[in-house]
Parts: structure tokens; sequence; C-alpha cells
């Protein structure tokens, strides 16, 4: 019996309780659809909790340590996280160890790390690992049977790790997508029963114009690779090609499904460290000892920025089918976060919703909705492909052609950051611009 798109959302949400909360309503050619409130909903209130279709670590996270200066790159052989939840599979401790290099490093109240590497499972095959039993039965159930390498794993020429070597190649940190996200799309098509239903269900996402899928490829690998979407989809097709799917392999299929995750790809982050500092805050202590473990966890910070730098987290994206229905606002109702340090999104109120109110995110952080019209727009504009026209936008447009000195600042040290990645990094000089 086919599988019905209201099955399939339920893969994704508990449908009881979004179904009498939200809604998702065409709006009009130039937004498409939007997602709606059907009742009131409190500020704080969590709005709905969604499981990804599929999600994936990006490729330089999951093999490299970042520290700053000359020691980036440090290759790490642990696997810090489950392939498929993306939970971190460092307890808290054994995280700061690693990120602080201090391999003695005892951290009080470990108690509070929910990590249990004695649930901890290895795919028998191939050995990729899992955060329990359940997360290795799903990804097998769902697209591991059709990517595991098994003996192959490490072998650098296969097929599969020739796709991943070629996008390390062109697609530095930071990153922004993977194309692992779109190879287990494909795996996920294979093994399904309804293979129609599931090449539907991911192509409700939002789709673009020829021009702009292109625009969007470009962008993705940045100005010293556009020409290499050729050979991405040689390799793709090489390691993933199946009949049902032909349309995905062809040039124009391929740019689509590369458009596809480029536009609608959510940032996941995953910490075990974090969820540990977080546990702490909430912990009931004298004056005193508070006053000593917030310095712990100061110095430990420090200590990480010293050794480490910013890259803390374990890093994915996955398509989240009803948050992606959610517009773009400079003055947003709504935030995605990932309190369960695992790939689960909850989707929070920042303000009351009234019924029939449109719930929208923002697709800029905090610092970039500070910034001035002219610069939002443009962030906006190359990397999105359309200009915004939030409440807080119009009331600013005489602003439109004002930039601060800060924006400009900002953003020659973005672009002074990424062009030193490959050096820093040791690796060809191709450099690939991601924003």
């Amino acid at each position: 019996m086919a599988a019905s798109q209201d099955d399939m959302l339920s893969f994704c949400v508990d449908t009881t309780k979004v179904c009498s909360c939200v809604e998702v309503r065409f709006i009009d050619k130039v937004k498409g659809k939007g997602l709606f409130a059907k009742k009131a909903i409190k500020k704080g209130d969590t709005i709905f909790v969604e499981r990804p279709l599929v999600s994936s670590q990006f490729l330089w996270n999951s093999q490299y340590k970042y520290k700053g200066g000359t020691n980036i790159g440090s290759r790490m052989a642990l696997p810090k996280t489950c392939e498929y939840c993306l939970s971190a599979l460092e307890t808290a401790e054994d995280n700061a160890r690693r990120l602080s290099g201090n391999p003695g490093l005892s951290l009080p109240h470990t108690e509070l790390c929910k990590v249990r590497p004695e649930l901890h499972q290895a795919c028998p095959q191939c050995q990729v690992m899992y955060c329990s039993n359940e997360c290795r039965q799903a990804a097998a159930d769902q697209y591991h049977r059709a990517l595991c390498l098994g003996h192959s794993q490490e072998d650098p020429d296969h097929p599969v790790n020739k796709l991943k070597d070629a996008w390390r190649s062109m697609h530095y940190p930071p990153e922004t997508s993977s194309i692992m996200l779109m190879a287990r799309m494909v795996a996920t098509v294979k093994q399904a029963q309804d293979k129609c239903c599931w090449q539907k269900l991911f192509f409700q996402f939002c789709s673009r114009a020829a021009n702009e899928e292109e625009e969007i490829a470009h962008k993705l690998l940045g100005e010293k690779f556009q020409g290499h979407l050729t050979l991405l989809q040689t390799l793709f097709t090489t390691a993933l090609y199946d009949d049902h799917l032909n349309m995905w392999f062809t040039p124009e299929g391929f740019r689509s499904l590369f458009a596809l995750v480029g536009t609608n790809g959510q940032g996941i982050g995953t910490s075990s460290l974090s969820q540990w500092v977080h546990a702490c805050d909430a912990l009931e202590l004298t004056s005193q000892q508070r006053e000593q473990l917030d310095s712990f966890i100061d110095q430990l910070y420090k200590d990480i920025e010293k050794e480490t730098g910013d890259f803390l987290n374990c890093e994915g994206s996955g398509l989240f089918l009803l948050q992606s229905s959610c517009n773009h606002s400079c003055i947003p109702k709504a935030e995605a976060s990932f309190p369960n340090n695992n790939f689960l999104l909850h989707l929070s109120a920042l303000s009351d919703i009234s019924p029939g109110e449109e719930i929208c995110i923002s697709y800029l952080d905090c610092c970039q909705r500070d910034r001035s019209c002219h610069s939002r727009q443009k962030i906006l504009r190359e990397n999105y492909l359309f200009v915004c026209s939030c409440p807080k936008c119009v009331s600013q447009m005489d602003e439109l052609d004002l930039t601060s000195s800060s924006d400009d600042m900002e953003e020659e040290i973005t672009d002074e950051k990424v062009t030193q990645w490959p050096e820093a990094l040791d690796l060809p000089v191709e450099k690939d611009l991601v924003t």
C-alpha cells in the first residue's frame, strides 16, 4: 500500500499536535508557501519538534579538529557524532579534553552529561558509529544499506570516497552544505518501498528557476570551482546511479538537486560540552559554589579558544519539511534550536503569535540582523536570491544605500578569514568563498 503525504509528515512530526497548532498555506507566486498559526502561541512556547527527512554531518567537520594558526587540520580518528541523529558521541569531559588540549582535565558534575558510551554501536560491516541500536537500525532501514561501504570504508579509490574527497577539495570551512546530504536522499529513495512518494516529498522543498539554480550552485562552490559542477555530477553518478532516479543524474537534474540542498538545508549543531554547560547553569548552588563553577567554565572556554578556536560544535545540515515552509523576516517570530544535542529541531516562539499570523524565522544571525538595511538586503540577495520586504526593511527603505563603516569592515574581515583557510589547512591553493 502506497504511503500518503500525511504518513510521510508523521515521519517528521507529531501530526496530532502540529495540525492543531500550525498550517502551511500558499501565499503568492513570489513568496510561495508560508507557515501560519492556527491558535494563539505564547512567547517561549515550543511550536513543534521536527525530525529531518535526511541529515548529514559536514565532511570537514567529521574529519578534522579545527585549530587556530598553523595547527589547523590535526586529523582526529574519533567519530564525533552519531551517523544517524548527529548527537555527540564524546562525553562532555572527553570533548573538553580534546578541545582544550588537556588530556588530564576533569569536569565537575559529570553526572550531568547525557552521553552514554556503553550504548554506542557500530555498523557490523563498515564500522561507522551510532549512539544507540535504535539509531543504527533506523539508518539501516532508511538509507545506510545503500551507502554502506563495508571493508572499503577507508579505500580512497571507492567511488563514494572519491566523491567525498572531491567535495572537500571544493568546499572549505566554514561549511554550509554537504554532498552526502544529496547522497542520503538518493539512498533513501533507493531503499524505499514507495519511491515516488519520497521523490515527491523531496521536491516539495523550495524549487528555483534554472538561472537561479546555476547561481546557487556557483555560490556553494565559489568562483574558483564554478566549472567543477560537471565533475561532481560525474562522480555522483558513478557512485550512486539508480534507474529509478535517472533524472537526478542528468546535468539539469543534478543542478536542481544541488540547488535544493543549498537553498533548504538547515544547519545543525550538537555539542555534549555545551549541553553540560547548560545543565550546570540550571544547578541550584550556593553563591560561592556558583562563582567557582562559573570561573571554571570561563577558564575552560579561554583554554579552548586558545587551543582550538571557534569551531566547538559537531556541525551538519538537514532537510526539515515543516520548518522549510517558514519565510524570512528581519524581526522573526520564531527561531530554530537543537536543545536535545541531536538532529531534532525545536521551533520556539520569540514573541506572542496570534491565530492566522505568519510564523517567520530569520535567515540571518543576530549580528547580521543588527546591520544596516543595505547590508541585510545584500546578504539575502546574494545567498537566498530575494529582496526582503519585512516591516523592518520597509521602514528602513530610505536607508537602503547607506552602509556603515563597521559593516564594510566586517565584510572585509570575513573575506580575509575565508581566503586564509586553504593555506591554514595546508591544502591546495584553490579557494572556495562560502558565506
